[in-house]
């Protein structure tokens, strides 16, 4: 009877028994599929509602305002400088140091003092009230409210953008089944992430936009390192179900995405706590697709390849004739 073992198998010595057996060991991660379906399409579905009804809380890089810049004879602290222009009735302002300690910046939101022209006036006026007359003015600039609209849509298109080059380069390293999975795995992220923003009301700007922009690159990293496995489990335990051998490689990568995911997450939480207001956003956001999209690379990419019914004819690499006689002689 002609052993089933794949050459490569039989060359380095491993029987059919023992690679069937490693399957065995590997841990039941698809035992929670259809929880962890109607979990994410849960989810997907409460964000999408958040983002059609309450949107994003814009900043002012996508909405228009005015940049203020003030100096200080000394140090001043930016949540107590915010503290006290929300007292005097401005609020929904972004106060955080710029260069040095004595520097401050002041993003203010439109409509909120008035005439643009009189913004930096007014809060100027405003601080010396509290620190008195020796506060200076340095600039006062205005962005408006058109290039707010153009930033939006721009950043829309290099996310669609990046999701379109991630299909294609999966499709070319794997296969189509694998760049799909990969590209619902990773808009499933960026839903999600969003619709975060939109439900603690965080505000939206460039480097948050950024972050949602990285979190695509952080998830789809460790969705073709369980791709990747995947494969390679195909390939050798070519007689082993479609579940056994995902099982087999979330488990075998599960450490190293633990790892790296924890790591990650404590530079992030330090960002978050310790960063300022300037790159607040950029940290929430990040932490969020961390999260989301270590969950994803187990559990959504890997359902999807089930529910489109991966086999290991997709990934199989042809012998060539002959292959078997030769790894013999």
């Amino acid at each position: 009877m002609a052993d089933p073992t794949p050459a490569s198998r039989r060359r380095s010595g491993e029987s059919a028994p023992q690679i069937f057996w490693e399957t065995k060991l590997a841990f039941d991660f698809m035992r929670w599929r259809q929880l962890t379906l109607i979990l994410s399409t849960l989810l997907v579905v409460a964000s999408l509602a958040l983002l059609g009804v309450r949107g994003l809380n814009f900043g002012l890089d996508f909405t228009g305002g005015t940049l203020v810049e003030v100096h200080f004879p000394e140090a001043a602290d930016p949540q107590a400088v915010r503290l006290g222009l929300e007292a005097q009735g401005y609020g929904d302002l972004v106060v955080q140091n710029f260069g040095t300690a004595r520097d401050v910046l002041v993003r203010v939101p439109p409509d909120v003092v008035g005439e643009t022209a009189t913004v930096g006036d007014v809060i100027l006026e405003a601080l010396r009230a509290d620190y008195g007359d020796q506060v200076a003015l340095r600039r006062s600039e205005f962005v408006g409210p058109a290039v707010g609209e153009e930033l939006r849509e721009q950043g829309g298109l290099a996310m669609l953008a990046a999701l379109s080059l991630v299909m294609v380069y999966i499709m070319f390293r794997f296969t189509g089944k694998f760049a799909l999975s990969a590209v619902i795995a990773l808009v499933h992220d960026v839903i999600i992430t969003l619709g975060a923003f939109s439900l603690f009301r965080w505000s939206f700007d460039l480097p948050s936009l950024a972050a949602v922009l990285a979190v695509i690159g952080y998830s789809l990293n460790d969705t073709i390192v369980v791709a990747d496995r995947i494969r390679e489990n195909f390939r050798a335990l070519r007689r082993a179900e479609p579940i056994a051998v995902i099982n087999q490689a979330i488990s075998q990568s599960f450490g190293r995405t633990l790892v790296t995911s924890l790591t990650t997450l404590l530079v992030l939480i330090a960002l978050l706590l310790f960063g300022g207001s300037m790159i607040e956003g950029f940290a929430e956001a990040l932490v969020v697709g961390v999260l989301v999209g270590t969950y994803s690379s187990i559990y959504v990419a890997a359902n999807a390849l089930l529910l489109m019914g991966v086999e290991q004819k997709d990934l199989l690499v042809p012998e060539k004739e002959g292959q078997d006689q030769d790894a013999l002689l």
